[in-house]
């Protein structure tokens, strides 16, 4: 049964529908590809300073942290210490196929993966604790920080942050993802394991310029380069279910500018997604392995590189148990699943993992209907009821870690 600041709490966060509803809007029209996040970051940072929080701007203009202390004359040594909310802020390159009022302004990037969303229920849970501060509704003294990241999408943010004194004082983590394969109103919970390791793959093939009409006379690396792909994607297991599982797609390939001339050299970008560090050694020498045998077949030359990339997302088991008392005042107890596999997505989160316990929620953001699209769809949008639900059990969250011993 809910205790009166659960009540209050959950009843404030109603009240705030509209205003929710029209940030995640102006956010969803406005959004701006990694590392160029600087109109978010200022009109983040404008509202949080309205709203009395204490705001640095990340550097080069992207990424913001926002802190609140509330009642800290009455912190004791009982005090488990500050907890942050991460959100991250950058979209990515797709054009925005949606026909809705609140469709992209910006041509050729859109919110696809939810990120617009993740900013609005961090935004609404610090505003409702802030909120409840005024309101002295606030069972015992909360501290917060609210990270607004740049650049998860190309796994830059979560370090650039860190780097700048983002965890300096925090205690724990948490974050979530949207979840458009889980209908709103449930979440998905894992301890442990949460997500892949992730390496970009950069492959230049390097061959000899000719004539269309005489393949004989070059080097075709366009060729090679096809080889190489069919032979990557027979080669490395594209599996799913269990430690092993390995994947390697790749979705750039450039090379040529005229349709009857053989270019010199193609390159192609792909993604390497493992679960253990053994698996990702096996994976990056078995794809070495092939350029180097495709590239003696063809008389082409491979560089093949893999960027650092990051880790796997590693969930607290405290704080996923923390995240589900939270989930369980929000919601039926029967909406919280547990996830059983690692998905093979990645994320920048990660880092934050690595320093300090951290924890990382499913959110369902599914209609239940055929308008339903995955994650980097141009057609990708939430239930707006979802932010809401986040909202409420981040502040849950924050509230219960907070209690004194």
């Amino acid at each position: 049964m809910n205790t009166s600041w659960q009540t209050q709490l959950d009843q404030l966060i109603d009240s705030k529908r509209t205003p929710i509803i029209e940030l995640r809007r102006q956010l969803h029209q406005h959004p701006e590809p990694s590392g160029e996040e600087r109109e978010t970051s200022r009109y983040l940072s404008e509202q949080l300073q309205q709203a009395g929080f204490q705001v640095r701007v990340g550097q080069n203009q992207c990424g913001v942290i926002a802190d609140a202390d509330y009642a800290t004359d009455l912190v004791t040594a009982g005090q488990p210490g500050r907890i942050a909310l991460r959100a991250d802020i950058d979209a990515l390159n797709i054009p925005d196929a949606k026909e809705v009022p609140y469709r992209s302004k910006h041509e050729g990037v859109m919110h696809a993966c939810g990120h617009d969303a993740h900013t609005t229920i961090v935004f609404s849970a610090i505003s409702a604790l802030q909120e409840m501060h005024e309101q002295q509704q606030l069972p015992w003294p909360v501290q917060i920080r609210a990270i607004f990241q740049p650049a998860e999408e190309i796994a830059q943010g979560a370090l650039q942050m860190i780097q700048e004194g983002a965890l300096e004082g925090v205690a724990a983590i948490l974050a979530t993802h949207m979840d458009p394969t889980r209908e709103t109103g449930r979440i998905g919970l894992k301890s442990g394991t949460l997500t892949a390791m992730c390496n970009t793959i950069t492959v230049t093939v390097h061959g000899r310029a000719g004539h269309g009409a005489r393949p004989h006379e070059a080097r075709d690396p366009i060729a090679a380069a096809a080889h190489f792909l069919t032979a990557v994607y027979q080669a490395v297991p594209r599996q799913t279910g269990d430690d092993s599982t390995v994947v390697a797609s790749f979705g750039e390939f450039q090379g040529g500018q005229n349709a009857n001339v053989i270019p010199n050299q193609v390159t192609l970008r792909g993604t390497l997604r493992t679960l253990t560090a053994a698996a990702r050694q096996e994976a990056q020498e078995k794809i070495k392995q092939l350029g180097q045998e495709i590239g003696l077949q063809t008389e082409t030359r491979f560089e093949i590189d893999f960027d650092r990339g990051c880790e796997s997302v590693k969930n607290d088991p405290s704080l996923v148990q923390l995240l589900a008392t939270a989930a369980t005042e929000v919601l039926a107890d029967n909406s919280i699943e547990s996830i059983a596999d690692p998905s093979m997505g990645s994320e920048d989160f990660a880092f934050y993992c690595q320093q300090i316990p951290a924890a990382m929620f499913r959110l369902g953001s599914a209609a239940g209907n055929e308008n339903n699209f995955p994650l980097h769809s141009a057609h990708f949008d939430i239930t707006e009821e979802s932010l809401l639900i986040g909202a409420k059990i981040m502040a849950h969250a924050v509230i219960l870690w907070s209690a004194p011993d």
